[in-house]
């Protein structure tokens, strides 16, 4: 009973976590390829280095590489932003979301103070998680659909493929938007074919969640978490053999966790590409790239940490919250997890409420995601918001503006200051709430930093794979039989020829 206590009680907190100068991109009547803005900066930040608030990195002059199928901005949609100005009100909008609980409550609360500042547009939000909104969005013909619509990150090429919706560059273009202040590596995870499709709203990355408390029981500096992998096996062998906890970390084999999304962070880190034609960035990906001599030797280390009884297996943690729990576990906890920065609010709010004494908000310490040699850096995770092309001007232009409400210095600030979300734009950290937030607790700065730690290279950015969260979903199968003792090498293949063929039906059906 008590757990189901705990369960429904995080639950409702942190489930639904699970990514305004003309700076725009010239699309036009010139038979070129449109380029991209500046990328993440070559001068990066050591692991565990952070900026004060308000600062960054200087940027330099990079282009992604043109696809070999550039799509121009002036074959596509047109976002005639100045429709709202002519159009008669309100307009009425339909919004679906992933949000869910607390996540929700934020999304809500933004979008009725936008309805109530202006009479020109009327926002109807309809709540579905990521997978519902997904499904809902593909099953649907285009005249069923919302006039916007928040997808994540992985699902980039699947949204190009439907020629659904209005890409947010022809809005930029349209309306004179200035992107200046937003991180260029969080715009460019939704470019692909030298277009940006969506602008980026709720933006996390994989961070490592540890208690404090057990690292100074274990006669570890809780100000020095693992950064390493090799760290990371080290810090776990200290705390089991000193009693400190029963594991060093928890670990899942969900696909959008350790089963799924981290591996793809890992390459990242390791400066590899996860599927080909880098990353699906210079033409379509054909095949993921995992099988090789770092994915067995990443996969055998991770392994031996269940194995060896340094890392606790939760399986596939279908409620997202099981790696979590661990860490308050009063029989047999694990000092150590790694989950989406998304969380950290929610986290700290149960912790607050004093439902596990066991770990204090105090205790909990957050840290970048550790990595193969500790290498620096993350790749954008969360979700983006897209224009529907509803063939309607008017409600065109009224999704764009909404969109850029949501994502303006002020709502940024407010969203992550709450939630953990990284925000998506520089201007947000000199805005309170988030200013405030930042100096008094800098756990909620570490996923921003990992993003600005990114090196200035094409495997920065993620993979865009048309069935990528089909993909995801079979490399997990692989990682549970791994993490359960199967042989390694035999089951990356398995996976990886899965991948291949989904991709390949995939490329037939809608290349």
């Amino acid at each position: 009973m008590n757990r189901l206590v705990a369960l429904t009680s995080v639950a409702v907190l942190v489930a639904a976590s699970c990514g305004s100068g003309e700076s725009i991109i010239t699309a036009g009547k010139e038979p070129t390829v449109v380029t991209q803005p500046t990328q993440p900066p070559q001068i990066t930040l050591a692991p565990g280095e952070t900026l004060p608030v308000g600062e960054t990195l200087p940027t330099v002059e990079t282009t992604i590489a043109p696809t070999t199928t550039a799509a121009l901005l002036d074959t596509l949609p047109d976002c005639p932003t100045e429709a709202l100005a002519a159009a008669s009100g309100p307009i009425e909008l339909t919004f679906w979301h992933g949000m869910s609980g607390p996540l929700a409550d934020e999304l809500t609360k933004l979008a009725n103070d936008y309805n109530a500042g202006q009479s020109k547009v009327h926002v109807t939000l309809i709540e579905g998680t990521y997978e519902q909104t997904i499904d809902k969005y593909l099953q649907s013909g285009q005249g069923n659909r919302p006039d916007l619509v928040q997808m994540p990150e992985y699902m980039v090429q699947t949204m190009v493929d439907t020629k659904s919706v209005v890409p947010v560059d022809a809005c930029i273009e349209s309306s004179g938007y200035d992107t200046s202040a937003f991180l260029p590596t969080v715009l460019d995870a939704w470019a692909t074919q030298g277009v940006r499709w969506a602008l980026p709203f709720n933006i996390s990355n994989p961070v490592l969640f540890y208690n404090k408390r057990m690292f100074a029981a274990a006669g570890l500096d809780p100000d020095n978490p693992p950064a390493s992998l090799d760290d990371l096996r080290a810090d776990s062998e200290a705390i089991v053999s000193s009693g400190a906890a029963k594991y060093g970390i928890s670990v899942d084999t969900n696909f959008d966790g350790g089963g799924g999304w981290y591996i793809e962070q890992w390459f990242a880190k390791a400066g590899e590409f996860y599927a080909d034609n880098e990353n699906g960035r210079t033409a379509r990906a054909t095949k993921v790239l995992y099988n090789n001599a770092t994915g067995q030797s990443l996969m055998t280390f991770m392994q031996s940490m269940v194995t060896d009884g340094l890392a606790f297996n939760v399986g596939d943690n279908a409620g997202g919250l099981d790696h979590l729990l661990k860490l308050a576990d009063s029989a047999e906890p694990a000092a150590m997890t790694i989950a989406s920065s998304a969380t950290i609010g929610g986290v700290l709010t149960v912790l607050d409420s004093g439902q596990f004494p066991q770990i204090t908000n105090d205790d909990l310490g957050i840290a970048a995601m550790p990595g193969p040699d500790g290498k620096p850096g993350a790749l954008v995770g969360g979700a983006a918001l897209y224009v529907v092309d509803t063939g309607d001007d008017a409600r065109t232009a009224a999704s764009w503006d909404f969109i850029t409400y949501l994502t303006a210095a002020q709502r940024q600030s407010e969203w992550s200051s709450v939630t953990g979300y990284v925000p998506v734009r520089t201007d947000a950290l000199t805005l309170d709430p988030l200013q405030t937030t930042l100096t008094t607790d800098p756990r909620f700065k570490v996923a921003y930093d990992q993003l600005l730690s990114a090196p200035d290279v094409p495997t920065s950015l993620g993979p865009i794979v048309g069935p990528l969260r089909e993909v995801r979903t079979v490399t997990a199968s692989g990682v549970a039989a791994i993490f359960g003792g199967a042989d390694v090498a035999t089951s990356l293949a398995t996976a990886s020829a899965q991948s291949d063929a989904l991709i390949a039906d995939y490329n037939s059906r809608n290349g």
